[in-house]
């Protein structure tokens, strides 16, 4: 998984007073769990940039200095209801040892042929939960949609790899390809039904659109 590096230094006071004149020197107040205690430190709103303009899922490690570095996961980030400023950010350290949870985006490969025979593609889920050791957490989970067919779906269940472990139920849909107005008969998905050799995921597949 990608990582990213940001540059800070810790902080004695923690109280309103201090939090605020942080801010207005540009200056975001951060907080690092999962250690022996919450580690305190400050870093400039600037250096969080590549952390949050993107949609990567990415580790962090805070360099505190002489105070050492810490291996992490964005938890929580606080926002300024109007203006375009963060407040606050909190960390989660990491260890090579113990699994993590986080979440990482789902990346579509191909062209759909239900898509282009005038389905539409529809993502249920853009990001996944997954849970693993950092040296096994995926920069994305990808699904060749190029197969796909009108009425089809990838669920949970068809993504399973031993390397870590998706936090969603086998049953929750992904990605599907719906009808629409315009959609026409797959040539091959029509000779398939003729000859009867539809297999049943598949027809439970479409009829589970149909529903919708």
């Amino acid at each position: 998984m990608k990582s990213i590096t940001i540059n800070g230094s810790t902080r004695e006071s923690v109280g309103k007073k201090a939090t605020k004149a942080l801010r207005n020197a540009g200056l975001v107040p951060c907080v690092i769990y999962g250690g022996d205690k919450p580690v305190h430190f400050q870093a400039e709103e600037k250096a969080f940039k590549n952390l949050i303009y993107t949609s990567d899922a990415m580790t962090v490690v805070i360099d505190l200095g002489k105070d050492g570095q810490f291996a992490t996961i964005a938890q929580d980030m606080q926002w300024h209801p109007v203006k375009e400023q963060l407040l606050h950010a909190d960390f989660y350290q990491i260890f090579d040892d113990k699994p993590v949870t986080m979440e990482v985006p789902v990346m579509l490969e191909g062209s759909a042929r239900g898509v282009l025979n005038g389905g539409v593609l529809r993502r249920n889920n853009r990001r996944l939960k997954v849970k693993a050791l950092p040296a096994n957490l995926p920069d994305y989970i990808k699904i060749d949609i190029s197969d796909m067919k009108i009425g089809n779906k990838r669920y949970v269940r068809d993504l399973r790899v031993p390397e870590f472990e998706i936090m969603h139920p086998d049953s929750v849909v992904v990605v599907m390809i719906k009808t629409s107005r315009t959609a026409i008969v797959d040539e091959e998905e029509e000779e398939e039904v003729e000859a009867g050799d539809v297999p049943s995921t598949q027809t439970d597949d479409v009829a589970a659109v149909k529903e919708d």
